[in-house]
């Protein structure tokens, strides 16, 4: 069971907090669009954002290892483990369009203990700990207690065709 007395949770929130920051300043710039793959974007805000998440997570924790989506690489065997998507939602971001979050995961073991999703335009931080429950900004949040999917609201993402094929879906 990992540390109790770290309280990871508040600290990611920080970090993401800070991190939405720099991204909405990137935003209202509508920064150049780079191409890492066929459909794959990155701009100098999914860099800028992982590197202030990383240097946030290495002040605190220097011990732990870090993945990030734009190419961190820190394994030396920790058993903790991050998972840092720093823009996740280039596409649309890269488009002007705001809908996209910066998404850190913690893993102790093998097994994920805590994550944070921050949209920084609304503002939403969703936070989770293991044993703790799920929040959106601080209330927490419970399954649906409707039963009956015609009366839910559904929706989903469609990737691109280049990177997904699925027979379900055609365009």
């Amino acid at each position: 069971m990992p540390d109790r007395n770290l309280d990871f949770v508040p600290a990611m929130q920080e970090i993401a907090r800070e991190a939405g920051v720099l991204l909405m300043e990137y935003f209202h710039q509508r920064v150049k669009v780079e191409y890492k793959g066929d459909v794959d974007l990155v701009t100098v805000a999914d860099r800028k954002s992982e590197a202030l998440i990383i240097e946030r997570i290495r002040s605190r924790w220097p011990a732990h290892d870090v993945l990030g989506e734009e190419g961190t690489r820190i394994e030396t065997g920790s058993d903790y483990k991050w998972y840092i998507d720093p823009l996740d939602g280039t596409t649309n971001f890269a488009h002007g369009f705001p809908v996209f979050c910066i998404s850190m995961a913690l893993e102790h073991k093998g097994k994920r203990i805590a994550g944070v999703v921050y949209d920084p335009t609304r503002p939403e931080m969703f936070a989770a700990e293991q044993g703790s429950g799920t929040y959106l900004n601080d209330q927490r949040v419970r399954v649906s207690t409707t039963s009956n999917l015609s009366e839910c609201l559904v929706a989903t993402g469609f990737p691109s065709h280049k990177r997904h094929k699925n027979p379900s879906i055609f365009f």
